[in-house]
């Protein structure tokens, strides 16, 4: 059994089921996630006899990265081993004073988007809480980091459970004690898990749209024949987002598609009188997919005329797309090219 991604409850439980005093599971606790240790043994102010009795049944769980791709932007796209001999990705995007993480939370996904390369690999397995924040941990810059965003490989609240566990980790004191300000959860939409969500976190939501026409968004996201979008900002819209908790849509642009004035005025009026703000994203091409990306001119234009209508629009600059680490290109391949 794997240490690392427990919570400090359930290393309590841990603790008392192996006769240790209930101090040892925050001492466990600073180990893990504040030293950030690699084995039982470096756990000093335990126990030698302690130590002995974690070691026969447990391990700390951690993993190191089993490659790195740099992008000729500084873009780093890093590959995790994960069990059952599988792959996940995450993507490490430096910015002046920021430095970003973008992290998986399955292997594959089941949600079936016509533009992502994600999808088109299927569904193999729910990463853990710690799998997840490993990734945070893993990586050559972790002491640079100033946000964590859930919008890699996999569909964040398909892994509910783990998703927040990975969330209460990073922010509680007993944990890395990051601001949940730092960390933004996407969603494609599944209803049930944005309203658990809303209500039992405090990170930022962000929710991919991609189309303002329920019918054109199904033919993109399957989710939408489950969860229209609508019901969705109908939800949304009986929380208070006007603090410092954000709310946002992300909008990957199809040229010829969704990048016109009529979609930008529908998508004025389906979000007119909602906190929020828009990130439009422009589409990275991948194999075997019809869509292609529209001009800078286009984008700019969509940008406007929401900014003009009262909603906060952001074009998102496009990062590492050369080593295939941009928005909707993680595959968790282990490639030759690694």
């Amino acid at each position: 059994m794997f240490l690392f991604g427990q919570t400090l409850e359930e290393l309590q439980q841990l603790c008392a089921e192996n006769g240790l005093p209930k101090f040892a599971a925050k001492q466990i606790c600073d180990w893990l996630y504040k030293k950030r240790v690699l084995s039982i043994d470096e756990m000093t102010n335990l126990s030698l006899k302690a130590r002995a009795q974690l070691s026969e049944n447990h391990t700390v769980g951690r993993t190191q990265p089993a490659d790195c791709m740099v992008s000729t932007d500084g873009t780093k796209k890093y590959l995790f081993p994960v069990e059952g001999g599988k792959y996940v990705e995450s993507v490490y995007i430096p910015d002046k004073e920021r430095g970003t993480i973008c992290v998986s939370s399955q292997v594959g996904c089941k949600m079936g988007c016509k533009f992502c390369v994600t999808g088109k690999q299927g569904f193999h397995g729910h990463l853990s809480a710690g799998d997840i924040v490993n990734q945070i941990v893993g990586i050559d810059e972790t002491d640079d980091l100033t946000n964590i965003v859930f919008m890699g490989m996999g569909e964040p609240f398909d892994n509910y459970d783990n998703v927040l566990k990975a969330t209460q980790i990073l922010t509680s004191d007993w944990g890395f004690a990051m601001s949940p300000r730092r960390i933004t959860v996407s969603t494609v939409g599944l209803l049930p898990r944005i309203r658990d969500f809303v209500e039992q976190s405090q990170c930022h939501l962000a929710v991919s749209l991609h189309s303002p026409y329920g019918d054109e968004r199904a033919k993109l996201m399957p989710i939408q024949n489950s969860f229209a979008h609508s019901e969705i900002v109908r939800l949304l819209r009986k929380y208070d987002w006007s603090g410092q908790r954000r709310l946002s849509f992300e909008y990957i642009m199809f040229r010829g598609l969704n990048d016109d004035l009529l979609h930008a005025r529908k998508l004025s009026e389906l979000l007119r009188g909602l906190h929020c703000r828009v990130n439009l994203i422009r589409f990275h091409a991948s194999p075997d997919t019809p869509f292609a990306s529209p001009d800078a001119n286009t984008m700019n234009t969509f940008r406007d005329y929401l900014s003009n209508n009262g909603i906060i629009c952001t074009i998102r600059a496009s990062r590492g797309e050369d080593i295939m680490a941009a928005c909707g290109l993680l595959a968790g391949k282990k490639e030759l090219n690694y």
